[in-house]
């Protein structure tokens, strides 16, 4: 019986993971497949996170278990996709926070869905998602923070979209273990999304995409 990759990487066995993704590389595999599987094994992950089976460490091994399987996996997937995007996002950790894994998975998710993602990194400043969105057009921003002090930066980005003129033309999504439909309402962003797929699909609904 094949080896689970999402089972692998739920488990956090970082050697078998990146084994079983050599494995179906080399056999010829759909790279999107495998990804499939590899976000199925994240989506375990913050299962267990946000049931206290997993802890902060474990969601950053998971995360660098993640990046490895990116990096393997992306270029087999460059080969094939059509370079039209399906929409432009802007993501980041608000100021204030320095916890980049559940933006990186974000990033990652979008980016192999379609999108043509343009990450501010973390402790982004309320100016530093202004001038991005200016610079490149995108019409959906993701904000991301782990603190509850995190809240208050991300109303404070929303309110400095909104003096710059541009709220009318983004919609806002943000992110977080703590964050939810009251922080959203307090932040006033668009919608919150619970993990990384939820994320996704606020892209696509805000893009038009089916």
């Amino acid at each position: 019986m094949r080896e689970d990759l999402a089972t692998a990487l739920a488990d956090l066995q970082e050697e078998a993971a990146v084994r079983i993704v050599r494995e179906r590389l080399d056999g010829g595999e759909n790279p999107l497949s495998i990804l499939a599987d590899a976000r199925r094994g994240m989506e375990t992950v913050g299962r267990r996170f946000a049931s206290c089976e997993y802890f902060l460490p474990d969601l950053v091994y998971s995360g660098e278990i993640l990046k490895q399987v990116s990096e393997m996996v992306r270029p087999r997937i460059s080969q094939g996709l059509k370079t039209e995007r399906l929409g432009k996002v802007v993501m980041g950790t608000v100021e204030g926070d320095i916890h980049d894994i559940g933006k990186d998975i974000v990033t990652f998710m979008l980016d192999v869905n379609g999108f043509e993602v343009f990450d501010i990194g973390v402790d982004a400043p309320p100016d530093k998602f202004v001038d991005k969105i200016r610079e490149t057009g995108a019409t959906v921003v993701g904000m991301s923070g782990l603190l509850t002090l995190a809240f208050d930066s991300m109303k404070a980005t929303v309110d400095a979209i909104a003096e710059a003129g541009l709220r009318d033309q983004v919609r806002i999504m943000i992110g977080g273990p703590q964050v939810d439909e009251q922080v959203r309402k307090y932040a006033g962003a668009d919608a919150y999304g619970q993990d990384a797929m939820a994320g996704v699909a606020l892209a696509r609904q805000w893009t038009g995409v089916q």
